[in-house]
């Protein structure tokens, strides 16, 4: 109770209630700061029960979302007696009118928005890291441009891959005419190519409503996790437009890759604070419901552990969703501590003798390339 009450005190106060039907609102940078002029901070939770993918139980190894209508749990709303009286509707549309009340009765400060994230199809590297083995690929093949048969360096997919992305538009097809599934109202995208296809293969040509078209915009942030590997360094502005012209780029967006290093890899906790700075971009500048993130395994974990959701891992090709409430709520001054922003990896100089998961990779000879000491960045906890 007492948590409860902290809560409500540090609560943005609310000038009126609601926001325009279908949509989620936005906070402008106003609203992003409070009568004192002190920042304000999102406060996100993953809104349980209506996905299987937010059930503990359900097994995400052998799990499918296009075999489960997206995971959509077959229940009833406090919404349906208003809204489908007789029972006509899908399951979706009752959903979508549910979560459409949600932002309808909501104070300014809180928003609900859908989102749609999904895994890449299989890249080069999945295909190269499975053949190899993770812990060898950690230590010497992933660092390398390829083996000379393919070329994993910002990986594309392969056959299997875009395969995955032929029976993800089928679902989508499937799914908006069927099942009434809401089409998303914004796109996002890694820049990294295998994610960027993803997207493009899985969303392009569908019957989608005028309002609603697949015009996608890449996000930096959005990004797999920045190993050392050569797999996580993104290709330029240039070639990605070339690539894909109907792809938007944010603000800012550099040309070349100004990210990946190549010596040193990501922390996590530095993984994590990039995720909620995008996710924070997104909440408060987006004030679409129905949002699409096309990106990788890492990622989406990160994106879930910022969203309080359960883990839950994602094979190649395959997608989550959740409904997620944030609240703008007043910043608490935050603890200021020195997080470690970049991490040195140890490699080895020629293949490994082995490669056994659990226990490491195990070099032929007694060098290992050690990288350089790693990076500590001073920020807020």
């Amino acid at each position: 109770m007492l948590a409860i009450t902290f809560f409500g005190i540090l609560s943005l106060s609310s000038s009126c209630a609601g926001w325009e039907w279908g949509k989620s609102g936005k906070w402008d940078s106003k609203q992003r700061t409070t009568c004192h002029g002190t920042e304000s901070t999102i406060n996100y939770t993953t809104i349980s029960g209506f996905f299987q993918q937010d059930d503990s139980t359900t097994d995400s190894k052998s799990f499918d979302y296009t075999g489960t209508n997206f995971g959509l749990i077959d229940r009833s709303y406090p919404t349906d007696d208003e809204f489908d009286p007789n029972g006509e509707k899908t399951q979706w549309e009752r959903f979508e009118y549910y979560v459409d009340t949600l932002n309808r009765d909501c104070d300014r400060n809180t928003q609900y928005k859908v989102l749609f994230m999904a895994r890449h199809g299989e890249g080069y590297h999945n295909a190269a890291e499975s053949y190899y083995g993770t812990p060898a690929w950690n230590c010497y093949w992933g660092p390398l441009e390829g083996n000379g048969t393919s070329v994993w360096r910002d990986a594309k997919l392969t056959e299997a891959g875009i395969a995955q992305c032929t029976k993800a538009n089928t679902f989508w097809s499937h799914a908006l005419i069927t099942e009434k599934i809401p089409a998303p109202q914004s796109y996002y995208s890694s820049p990294l190519i295998r994610s960027a296809t993803t997207a493009n293969l899985t969303f392009n040509g569908l019957k989608l409503p005028a309002d609603r078209p697949f015009a996608p915009t890449v996000k930096e942030f959005f990004r797999e996790g920045i190993s050392m590997r050569t797999c996580d360094e993104r290709s330029n502005k240039t070639y990605i437009q070339n690539l894909l012209p109907a792809f938007k780029f944010e603000d800012g967006f550099t040309e070349e890759d100004e990210l990946w290093k190549g010596y040193e890899g990501e922390t996590s906790e530095a993984q994590l604070k990039r995720t909620r700075t995008v996710l924070d971009d997104i909440f408060s500048n987006d004030d679409n419901t129905w949002i699409s993130i096309t990106s990788h395994s890492g990622q989406i974990s990160s994106n879930l552990k910022v969203l309080n959701h359960i883990t839950f891992s994602l094979s190649t090709g395959q997608a989550i969703p959740a409904l997620i409430k944030a609240v703008n709520i007043r910043k608490v001054d935050p603890v200021t501590t020195t997080i470690q922003s970049w991490t040195a990896e140890a490699t080895c100089v020629s293949p490994p003798i082995t490669s056994i998961s659990g226990q490491g990779c195990v070099c032929s000879n007694t060098t290992s390339a050690v990288l350089a000491t790693a990076t500590a960045t001073t920020s807020p906890a």
